[in-house]
């Protein structure tokens, strides 16, 4: 038997998930290298980054396979929306840097990386367009999003208010997201939660966000008083400095989104999230992620199509895209 030649084994497959990385672009984008200079070069203003990572999961798992499918399922969709007559890269021009190097076992590790990478799209220009992953990704993202001097708002879309000062000792677990970001620098006052409802909040967590004075927009609310109103509320708070976007996919009814984590059943609709997205974006995104997807709990692959779906939302309203369709007859 002859030898295997030296080199031709690459013994660093096994540093990280073995699927992480694999498969094509988001929408077939171009690559760009993680890099501020290479980012500023290829003239990108959005670069999508990847998160398989559901190490912090309470519940089910398999997030980590969220921005593999979200890629794959995004072969649907076109850079043009016909509705608005507007072309997503002709005003935001996307790349995709891939995915998280994740470091086996080593959650704060793993979160530095994810910082460091976020700090180079920044840096070159672009704005962080992250999937998850469990949402535990707003983290280390949100953190580094937020550039220094600055005092942006945060905006969530979620069923949990996330605001547990750790789990079991664990402070990066996706159940903390608004804590650390509070711990991050971001203002309480201008917070929003939006579509909080169920049985899963527990009464620390609701003192947490009284306390602190973070806005709460129950989806009761939103049943009551309609999108309009609740844009409005959000607005009201974000601030001039624009704000960080995150949504949790289990913020909808298990009925459009069943494979997450924790589905949702008598969640927001899809398009209560498209119109309250499509109304608070204009108001300028600094990073957005979308959280939660986990698509071996949906082989029908609802979820994560919404998943892409709701970033090109954000991303074409972020953009300038019309608001009103255009007319034909």
């Amino acid at each position: 038997m002859s030898e295997v030649s030296a080199g031709s084994f690459d013994e660093t497959m096994w540093n990280g998930l073995l699927h992480g990385g694999l498969g094509g672009t988001f929408m077939g984008v171009p690559k760009v290298e993680l890099t501020r200079e290479a980012i500023a070069a290829a003239g990108a203003k959005a670069v999508v980054y990847g998160f398989p990572f559901d190490a912090t999961t309470i519940s089910r798992s398999g997030a980590n396979y969220g921005p593999r499918a979200i890629r794959e399922t995004s072969v649907q969709y076109t850079n043009f929306q016909a509705t608005f007559d507007f072309d997503l890269f002709a005003h935001l021009p996307l790349f995709d840097g891939g995915d998280c190097h994740v470091a086996l076992g080593n959650t704060p590790k793993t979160f530095e990386r994810v910082e460091a990478d976020i700090t180079e799209i920044v840096a070159g220009g672009a704005i962080p367009v992250v999937f998850g992953g469990d949402h535990s990704v707003s983290i280390p993202v949100g953190k580094a999003a937020k550039k220094p001097g600055t005092s942006p708002g945060w905006v969530q879309f979620d069923t949990h208010l996330d605001s547990a000062p750790d789990v079991g000792g664990e402070e990066l677990s996706h159940c903390c997201t608004i804590t650390r970001a509070v711990d991050n620098g971001y203002d309480p006052a201008k917070m929003v939660l939006v579509g909080i409802n169920g049985w899963m909040n527990p009464k620390t967590e609701l003192k947490y966000c009284r306390d602190n004075g973070i806005r709460v927009i129950w989806l009761e609310d939103i049943w009551a008083k309609g999108t309009v109103w609740a844009v409005e509320q959000i607005l009201e708070r974000v601030g001039e400095d624009g704000f960080y976007l995150t949504f949790d996919v289990d913020a909808l009814d298990a009925a459009f989104a069943p494979g997450t984590c924790a589905p949702t059943p008598g969640g927001m609709t899809i398009r209560e999230a498209f119109e309250i997205v499509r109304g608070i974006a204009p108001a300028g995104l600094i990073g957005l992620d979308v959280a939660e997807p986990a698509p071996s709990l949906d082989h029908s692959t609802r979820t994560q199509l919404f998943a892409g779906r709701i970033a090109l939302e954000a991303l074409a309203f972020h953009a300038g895209s019309p608001s009103e369709p255009i007319y034909i007859g």
